[in-house]
């Protein structure tokens, strides 16, 4: 009986690796030693692949943000935002390490400004002058970010009817619990009501300044 050949190593494996142990371990859990072991290779092996730390993390926020969907040419804006939206919503709740990345490196490889540019593109070609158009980017991206840090950090299950010190939980805060409890609130609810009024305010300005 033959053992099962490794595939040869690469960018595209280490890479994924790397992804792989900061979603189950964070970006702390990402050492070349650990990346190393469980990619069954010396750590000294990578550096075949990568140049360093650095661009290890660049390239896995480039892997996440070039996975994320953009505007097709000539969509409709609202429906490209909002698709655009939902997809950076799905990968960064899996991801959720690569949004202080993102934000930290900035514009720094080509996948992240043909990613920004694009969008951008979309804005612009749907009437958004380039002040507007970054209004409007930055908008979306604070909402999709603020809205996964959030619900990273939350439990999804809903809370018990009483505080950790035993006192019954707030007339207001109880009936927003009653209400994920009978099934009206849920992330994904609050992100499409959060998404709309967005989109909503967005269609305002541009038919004003338009």
């Amino acid at each position: 009986m033959t053992s099962r050949k490794r595939p040869p190593l690469s960018r595209a494996r280490v890479l994924d690796a790397a992804i792989d142990l900061a979603d189950r371990g964070g970006l702390e859990s990402l050492t070349m030693r650990r990346l190393g072991a469980e990619l069954d290779v010396e750590a000294m092996s990578l550096y075949k692949h990568i140049d360093g730390k650095d661009d290890l993390l660049d390239g896995m926020v480039d892997a996440v943000i070039g996975a994320i969907e953009v505007p097709e040419p000539g969509s409709e804006w609202q429906d490209a935002m909002r698709r655009r939206a939902a997809s950076a919503r799905s990968l960064l709740l899996r991801h959720s390490w690569v949004i202080a990345l993102f934000e930290a490196r900035g514009l720094n490889s080509r996948v992240t400004i043909d990613y920004v540019d694009t969008i951008l593109g979309c804005l612009r070609e749907a009437g958004f002058d380039a002040e507007n158009a970054a209004h409007a980017f930055f908008l979306l991206d604070t909402f999709v970010y603020g809205h996964v840090v959030q619900e990273a950090a939350t439990a999804r299950e809903p809370g018990p009817d009483t505080q950790s010190d035993g006192r019954a939980m707030p007339s207001n805060v109880k009936d927003v619990h009653d209400l994920g409890a009978a099934g009206r609130f849920s992330f994904d609810t609050e992100f499409e009501f959060g998404l709309d009024l967005c989109l909503e305010a967005l269609a305002r300005r541009l038919a004003a300044t338009g």
